[in-house]
Order: C-alpha cells, then sequence, then structure tokens
C-alpha cells in the first residue's frame, strides 16, 4: 500500500517536473532579447524586403476627373512579396476598380486616403496563398 502512494506520488512530482520544463521553454522561445512578449517589429530592412511598388496607375476617377497614383504595398515575409509581384495584374486591375467608384473629394483628407489604403488591403488579402498584405502606403498620387 506503501509502495503504490510512493509511485504514485513519484509519478505526479515528474509529471509536474516535466510541465514546469516545458512552460519554461515557451516562455524563453517567446521572449524577445530585451525581455518583452510582445511581437517583435520588422526592422526597415525587413519591411523594404517584403514590399512591392506598384508603379504609378493612371485612371479616371468616377467624375471627370483623372488620378495618377503610386503605392508601396508591404506584406508579411519575402515569399509574399514574391507572390504579390506575380499578381501585379491583379493588383492593378483592383486600384483601377476602387479608384473609378471614387471622386477626387473622396480622397480629400488622411480619412479618405485611409479608407482607399484599407479597402485595397482588404482587396488583396484573400488572393494572397503565401502570408498576407500588412499595410498598402500611398507613395505618390496626382489629381488633375
Amino acid at each position: 500500500m506503501k509502495s503504490k502512494a510512493l509511485t504514485i506520488a513519484l509519478i505526479v512530482l515528474v509529471v509536474i517536473s516535466l510541465l514546469s520544463i516545458i512552460g519554461l521553454v515557451l516562455k524563453l522561445q517567446l521572449t524577445n532579447n530585451d525581455g518583452s512578449t510582445e511581437p517583435k517589429e520588422p526592422t526597415i530592412d525587413e519591411i523594404i524586403e517584403s514590399s512591392v511598388d506598384i508603379p504609378e496607375i493612371t485612371t479616371n476617377l468616377s467624375g471627370k476627373q483623372f488620378i495618377k497614383i503610386s503605392l508601396k504595398i508591404q506584406t508579411t515575409n519575402k515569399k509574399a512579396a514574391e507572390e504579390l509581384l506575380k499578381r501585379d495584374f491583379q493588383v492593378k486591375n483592383l486600384v483601377i476598380q476602387e479608384l473609378s467608384e471614387m471622386t477626387a473629394d473622396d480622397f480629400a483628407g488622411k480619412a479618405g486616403k485611409q479608407a482607399f489604403e484599407d479597402s485595397i488591403k482588404a482587396q488583396l488579402n484573400p488572393l494572397m496563398q503565401s502570408g498576407e498584405i500588412e499595410k498598402v502606403y500611398i507613395v505618390s498620387h496626382i489629381i488633375n
């Protein structure tokens, strides 16, 4: 009877020790060098490596005006950026379609530009297979 209780106690001790070690290893793996567990922000070099430039697109807006616009699209990783490069025709198509529904007033102010960027991001992400779109940047735009 005593040996059975001793065996159970020993097994419980071993299980608790193993769980503690596994927890410690996981915490060390998830902790950044500075001791924080926050997701590590990418460096500017990593952002550039995972970004794609969309050359200037000229198209009509909803009214009689037209727009010239250039974008930079940041993806989650280099592989996603390579995929996005191959999808450049789809990107241009989505941008042109989105712009054709907009007016010059839609671009007025920060909110209008942000709404356009968010819309492009939301439309591109379902196409992506090797990562996703992190951010769309308007690099330049001229409305005439």
